[in-house]
């Protein structure tokens, strides 16, 4: 049995891999960061510093990298697999992304055919995660403490008991802004697991990587 305490380890084997990891996959794509940040609902910098491993990105901003890069997200990170429909309280391993203080706890199972992931997420004090957008809905129902939620801009605090649930496509991030630990079940369309395997959009992501190159001839010339 897993303690409930015992967390994978990800900071010292895979953190310190995970930026290397994506830089050298994003110039074999001879993509640049502005076309990853684009295509992924990120920010340049941002990705630079995971790159540069500055930072750890969330989970769901790894998945978002990741499926840009054309891999899956388990090409970058270990995650529990979800074996079974009944998780038991005393036997979820905690883990991170890196070095992230962000910590998580799968609780959705793979089974043929299913779209909806959970996880309990466990934000840190001070806390800030990147904003980001993408395809899909999730609902936050908070368990302990609060946090920021931002969507497109605007900023609502979320209590203990209290829930939202909205399109991924809003720009959204949250924030705890309390000295204390934040606990908040998280459900989402997202595959932040990646059992479904990559599914790309490669129509969009050509059109991108076309419209990218024509500006860059304009500016050339």
């Amino acid at each position: 049995m897993i303690s409930k305490a015992k967390r994978i380890s990800l900071a010292a084997a895979e953190g310190a891999a995970l930026g290397e990891k994506l830089r050298v996959r994003r110039r074999a794509l001879g993509m640049t960061l502005k076309q990853v940040a684009d295509q992924a609902g990120l920010t340049v910098g941002f990705i630079s510093q995971i790159e540069r491993n500055i930072t750890a990105p969330s989970l769901s901003s790894l998945v978002s990298v990741a499926q840009v890069l054309e891999m899956n997200v388990s090409d970058f990170l270990s995650q529990p697999k979800g074996d079974g429909s009944i998780t038991r309280h005393d036997e979820r391993p905690e883990y991170s992304v890196g070095n992230s203080t962000m910590t998580y706890e799968r609780l959705s199972s793979n089974f043929s055919g299913n779209v909806l992931r959970s996880l309990i997420i466990k934000e840190p004090p001070g806390h800030k995660a990147e904003p980001i957008s993408h395809d899909g809905e999730e609902m936050i129902f908070m368990l302990s403490g609060e946090i920021t939620v931002e969507l497109n801009g605007v900023q609502t605090i979320l209590e203990t008991g209290d829930s939202l649930h909205f399109p991924s496509t809003q720009v959204h991030s949250t924030w705890n802004h309390t000295d204390a630990t934040s606990t908040f079940l998280w459900a989402g369309t997202m595959d932040v697991f990646g059992d479904g395997g990559f599914d790309p959009d490669p129509i969009h992501r050509k059109l991108a990587l076309v419209e990218d190159t024509d500006l860059n001839n304009e500016e050339a010339n």
